[in-house]
Formats: structure tokens, sequence, C-alpha cells
């Protein structure tokens, strides 16, 4: 956690990375609340890719009317290879000072943090991220913003996906989104019955899972639920369907969600969740705290060293499986 002595009289706001419902409501609280005490806030679109292109306009009250509703980012968003050069980042630190631009929040992922704690450490721009990312992996933060849309997004699949398994006695494996993250699994494993979750981290094997569905079998179960994490790109399910044919001789469908889990409109949690991290945000810069995160520790707001949030790995809820697999019985 840093300090700077720098009167906040202008913001600059940014979103990178992936897209997550709820971003634009953070937009929205850092622009009004910045009016709200005298401070102009300049969107810059399209991430850092836009701000080296220096896609850059002041945002007024009425720029951010009626977006607190939409899914997306009002400011786009993406990633940019390039600014992991030095001179590419000094390049940028030069746009930021010649829109006389005091203080920036980041609202993104690890990657993009990384690039903000860069921009403090070699420019001293003070700057305050956001975490925003469906796959609630930022170490330090209980939620992420779109977290909890995407999770009930996935879940309102699976529940129909469901019926369709009840209906043919079949096996279906879901694979939701989260690359080296299985939170969204866990959570949707667990929320909507899955008799078993894999993801990248937590150590669960195709023989255990068909001992369970067998199992449920002999119970008089006919129907089974297996969710999983993507990994490192789409299509781990195909591999764990074939898998299971092979060692087992069951079927089990695939159904891939894929990035409907970013779109949509956010939930209430993630709308409030967005609000009060972006009012806080803008709180922070002005009272001179920087190069930190706002996170989340249960119904409280908490600052986090952005080094330490880009360093530690959050690890994936293991209890979360262990009761899902209790209770698909």
């Amino acid at each position: 956690m840093a300090n700077h002595q720098v009167s906040i009289k202008k913001i600059g706001v940014y979103t990178s990375g992936g897209d997550a419902p709820g971003m634009n409501a953070a937009i929205r609280a850092i622009v009004r609340v910045g009016a709200s005490i005298g401070i102009e806030t300049l969107g810059i679109y399209n991430g850092y890719v836009g701000l080296l292109e220096n896609k850059i306009q002041s945002l007024q009250i009425r720029d951010v009317a009626n977006i607190i509703q939409r899914g997306g980012t009002i400011l786009k968003t993406g990633r940019s290879l390039d600014f992991h050069k030095l001179e590419i980042r000094k390049a940028a630190a030069q746009i930021l000072r010649f829109h006389g631009i005091d203080g920036l929040i980041c609202i993104g992922g690890d990657g993009s943090f990384r690039g903000a704690h860069a921009l403090w450490m070699e420019h001293q721009i003070p700057i305050v991220g956001i975490p925003g990312t469906i796959d609630n992996d930022i170490f330090g933060t209980d939620l992420t913003i779109g977290f909890d849309t995407a999770v009930n997004t996935a879940l309102s699949a699976i529940d129909r996906i469901r019926d369709t398994a009840d209906s043919h006695d079949r096996v279906f494996i879901v694979e939701v989104m989260g690359r080296n993250s299985g939170f969204i699994a866990c959570h949707v494993g667990l929320a909507g019955g899955a008799e078993d979750i894999f993801t990248p981290d937590i150590n669960a094997t195709v023989e255990k899972s068909i001992e369970r569905i067998k199992d449920s079998i002999k119970k008089g179960k006919r129907s089974s639920i297996l969710i999983t994490a993507e990994g490192q790109k789409p299509g781990r399910a195909y591999d764990l369907a074939e898998s299971i044919r092979k060692k087992s001789g069951i079927d089990a469908k695939v159904c891939i969600l894929g990035h409907i889990q970013r779109g949509g409109s956010p939930t209430a949690v993630d709308r409030v969740l967005a609000s009060r991290l972006g009012s806080a945000a803008v709180d922070t810069l002005t009272k001179g705290f920087c190069d930190i995160m706002i996170g989340t520790e249960g119904p409280n707001l908490i600052q986090v060293p952005l080094e330490l949030a880009t360093t530690k790995e959050k690890r994936s809820p293991i209890e979360l499986v262990q009761l899902s697999q209790i209770l698909a019985i």
C-alpha cells in the first residue's frame, strides 16, 4: 500500500481484460461520486490499447445514465501485450500527464492490475484497482464484479439441462468458464446439484466420478450432471466425456456454456458491489492512498496491496466440491 501527495482533481477510469457484468455500475459510481466532490472523470476507452491510442474523453453525469442495468462495459475493453514493455508504459504515463489525470482507477483482473502496479512503481501515477472478472480468481477479495451474475447465468442453463438429462436418463457434462479458476464450477456445481465437479486445481478423477454415477444408478438415480471448468482452453468437457465412455461405456453428453456467462444484465448483488467499490475507489484516491485494490471480506470493503493481489494465488473452494458430492447422493 502506498501514499501519494497529489491533489486529485481529475480521475481516469478504464476497464481491462475480459468484460464482466457490473462494470458499468462501477463506472457510473466513479463518475457520479467524483462529480459530487468536484472531481472530473475521464473515460479511457479500450483498456491499455485505448490509452496508448489516446482514446480518452470526459465523462459527465448524463453520460452514465441508464447503464447500471447493462452488461459489458461502455468503455470497451481488451488486452495489450505491448504494455509489458517499459517504453510502452512510459508512453502511457506521458499521455496521462498530458490530459492532466491525477489518478487512475483500473477495473479488471490480475493481469490488468499488474499493468496498474507498474504505472505506480515506474511513474508514480496514483492508481486504485477494482476487481472485475467473472472468474472470482483475484487473491485478497471474497468477491469480484461479475461473478454472481455469471454463476446465476450458468445455473439457469444447468437447471434446463437437468430437465433433459432427467427425461432421457442421461449423464451430462457441463463446461463453465474459469480457465485456471474453479470458482464458477464449484458454486454452480453445488447450487445445481452436480454429482461431481472438475477444476484445474482440485484433484478429481474420472474413475471416482464413474463410481459415483454407478452408485447413484444403484440407488435409483438415472441421470447425472457433472460440472467442469474449461481449463486452459474450451473443450475440456469433450475429453472427460471420451474418458468416461472408454472406461465405463457410459455415453456422456456435453454442453459448453461459453461466453453467455459473460453477458447479460448484472444481478442486484453485482450492481450493489460495483457501486460500493466504485465509490470506495474514488474516496481512496482522494485520501492519498494508492497502489491498492479495493476488495471485500465478508460484508466489509478492504484495501489490498496490488502487489499482493497479483502475486498470490486464490485457490478454488474444495469444501464446496466435497459438500456437493455428499448432497448429490
